[in-house]
């Protein structure tokens, strides 16, 4: 694998990244409303790879409905196919779940990166729209976790289900036991809940592995959530696109 760009669709945003020969060059992050700056994103990057032998462009998506309306565009906007996650070739990664189980390319490529640095047991935390605490063992294999509504998500719902509970955006609240307002009270509720579920969620899989693995966050609040959390060993905002180059790279060994 020389060159790469990665996009990495998700429920809320797209990450995109250019890769020369495994080493990340230059990443961007964009809302999925701005197909036009996405593309124009994708073409900026692009312009970095085009002197390389053959660059690949790989889309991996949890949110279909954009990607696929994307990629067309995104073909003829670089003159090249775009690959994908699950069609063209598959995250590198074991899998221990129940029969017919269909997880997120992006927890499949977050585990497959962690897995490629770490080569141990570890846990993969991915802070977006969504929450997932997943679990990766010893021999690189992926067993699943836990799903939870991620920090925004909690806070629009207490909103809009609520009479009276203001729009939040999230942020870290004030280092205080008490929220003496109702904003800072739903920041405290959302900020602290999902740390503590966190902990609960790794000492219970440390039980059942019987080691305490180590902790890797990635996604969009991850900094926000866990920069000062001594639970959390690293935080790699761009776990997924890192896993995409991991997949590429493993195709690539296979084919030759």
């Amino acid at each position: 694998m020389t060159a790469l760009l990665a996009i990495s669709v998700g429920n809320s945003r797209t990450a995109l990244g250019a890769f020369r020969d495994g080493s990340l060059l230059e990443s961007d992050r964009v809302n999925n409303t701005d197909q036009a700056g996405t593309l124009e994103r994708a073409g900026r990057l692009w312009k970095l790879l085009r002197d390389d032998d053959s660059p690949m462009c790989v889309i991996a998506s949890v949110n279909d409905p954009v990607a696929d309306a994307l990629e067309p565009r995104l073909a003829s906007a670089l003159d090249a196919e775009p690959a994908r996650v699950g069609r063209d070739l598959a995250a590198p990664i074991g899998e221990c779940l129940d029969p017919g189980a269909v997880p997120g390319a992006d927890r499949l490529l977050n585990a497959a990166a962690a897995w490629d640095v770490m080569k141990s047991a570890c846990v993969v935390i991915d802070a977006g729209t969504a929450i997932t605490v997943d679990f990766i063992d010893g021999d690189g294999v992926f067993h699943g976790g836990a799903i939870a509504p991620g920090a925004s998500l909690q806070l629009a719902s207490l909103h809009e289900h609520t009479s009276k509970l203001p729009k939040v955006a999230f942020a870290s609240p004030e280092d205080a036991p008490f929220g003496r307002n109702t904003a800072e009270a739903m920041l405290q509720g959302v900020f602290h809940g999902i740390r503590g579920m966190v902990w609960r969620l790794v000492e219970r899989y440390a039980q059942s592995y019987g080691a305490f693995p180590p902790v890797i966050a990635t996604g969009g609040d991850a900094a926000t959530l866990f920069a000062d959390d001594e639970l959390v060993d690293r935080i790699v905002p761009e776990l997924t696109l890192m896993g995409i180059a991991v997949a590429v790279r493993r195709a690539s060994e296979v084919e030759q």
